[in-house]
């Protein structure tokens, strides 16, 4: 059964459209207060289909990521209380109180480093605005991080992209099939040590 060959196909027409930046960066800033997709799955396919714009598409994400932390600090100053059973109920609770443990220990670097892991990086943008982190040192926090990340990953992807990119379309059923395979387990594995 072939699924990713013509999925990857149409994901990279996407990323060659037009409008595909405007996406990116409302990608970006969405997942940086509270949409779960990092802006990594658009960035990937969007400079693989135009390798030259690598610096432009991560200036985009990295700008309206941390534009989208503001906003997600605005959540954490204005409605942490009522939002703090929501995040224990969708998974984020132990991230949040992680998050404080590291705004305690390294403030500004905790918003660098979460900015450029892969750490849930809306975690810590609630959380600067739940403690009242000065919002310029976490903005500027915020661009060293994202900006690191994306250009790290855009580069890379431009430079070595055009090499791989035939031989990636060649094995993509299998890398596509071994990733539902992989998503499988560790959902069964996660049931099974949950109980």
């Amino acid at each position: 059964m072939t699924l990713f060959g013509s999925l990857y196909d149409r994901v990279l027409a996407w990323s060659a459209h037009r409008r595909a930046p405007a996406a990116l960066a409302g990608l970006s800033f969405a997942e940086s207060s509270f949409f779960p997709i990092p802006p990594d799955v658009m960035l990937m396919p969007m400079v693989l289909a135009r390798p030259r714009c690598w610096w432009k598409f991560a200036t985009i994400a990295m700008v309206f990521s941390a534009l989208g932390g503001l906003f997600g600090y605005l959540i954490g100053w204005l409605a942490i209380d009522w939002l703090m059973p929501y995040l224990t109920r969708w998974g984020y609770g132990a991230a949040f109180e992680n998050a404080k443990i590291w705004f305690k220990q390294w403030g500004f670097w905790a918003i660098v480093v979460a900015g450029f892991s892969p750490i849930p990086y809306k975690a810590f943008t609630i959380t600067a605005g739940a403690l009242l982190m000065n919002p310029l040192l976490f903005f500027v926090a915020s661009l060293a991080g994202r900006g690191g990340r994306f250009y790290l990953v855009a580069g890379l992807i431009a430079w070595a992209g055009p090499k791989i990119a035939p031989k990636l379309r060649h094995y993509i059923e299998w890398l596509g099939w071994l990733t539902v395979a992989l998503l499988v387990a560790a959902i069964v594995i996660w049931q099974v040590l949950k109980h």
